[in-house]
């Protein structure tokens, strides 16, 4: 065995080692490319290069990161990506919760990333088991679960995915544990910059101004009473659940 920079390494040991293009119109087609070295002397992990051709910059960067993390910050996404990510958010598909917190439906993020990176040019990967907290005053459950987002085979994000599961309802507990990922994957998708505008508290006051309405609703279950909210152009039946219904706030 040969020691190099005060690791050993085996001179037949065949490596992995990720080749990026800074072009962005090359990103797409190397990003996912991997050479394999014999290493001799010195790891082939030591050092992620790209070769200069045609313009594309040429950068050496050590491996900084841990296993599982590989590429995180190596180089940022060309504009041609950028673009897709970050394009304004389309206000009329902005949803709002009944306590008022707005949202974009996940299935939207999803659309996002397709449209940026193409039908399996991203991955969302779950990071260990789910974790499961039981609650005995109403016998729900939170799922908790970590996930990593990939993009091209480069991490780019982690966050953690929650939903809380009510055995005695309609849902089942793959639905319960589809929602967790989804809410890691919005979570992540705020790395990219996609729909940044829900975070930004100016932008939240116009939109519900211009979109929502705060009504009084019942519990018809224990006549408890309080200020929820819907879209202006959204039924009270089609926003509210059993056991609140919009009562008349004359």
């Amino acid at each position: 065995m040969a020691a190099s920079r005060g690791r050993i390494v085996m001179p037949s040991l065949l490596q992995l080692r990720p080749v990026f293009s800074l072009s962005s119109l090359n990103l797409r087609k190397t990003v996912a490319l991997y050479s394999r070295q014999v290493t001799t002397g010195q790891s082939s992990a030591d050092n992620i290069s790209t070769q200069e051709n045609n313009g594309t910059a040429t950068t050496s960067s050590p491996d900084r990161f841990p296993e599982g993390f590989n590429g995180a910050g190596l180089v940022a996404f060309g504009e041609e990506f950028s673009k897709k990510l970050m394009a304004p958010v389309n206000e009329e598909d902005i949803e709002i919760k009944p306590d008022g917190l707005i949202y974009l439906p996940e299935i939207k993020y999803r659309r996002i990333l397709n449209h940026a990176f193409g039908p399996g040019g991203w991955a969302l990967v779950p990071r260990g088991d789910s974790l499961q907290f039981q609650s005995d005053k109403d016998n729900s459950q939170l799922i908790v679960r970590e996930y990593a987002l990939f993009c091209f085979g480069r991490y780019v994000s982690q966050a953690a995915g929650e939903h809380t599961f009510y055995s005695s309802g309609n849902m089942v507990y793959g639905k319960a544990m589809e929602a967790a990922k989804s809410n890691a994957l919005m979570r992540c998708c705020k790395d990219l910059g996609v729909a940044s505008e829900l975070w930004d508290p100016q932008f939240i006051i116009k939109w519900k101004e211009k979109y929502s309405i705060s009504t009084w609703c019942e519990n018809v279950k224990t006549k408890e009473k309080k200020k929820m909210w819907r879209r202006k152009d959204r039924k009270p039946t089609d926003a509210f659940f059993y056991p609140w219904k919009e009562v008349n706030n004359n």
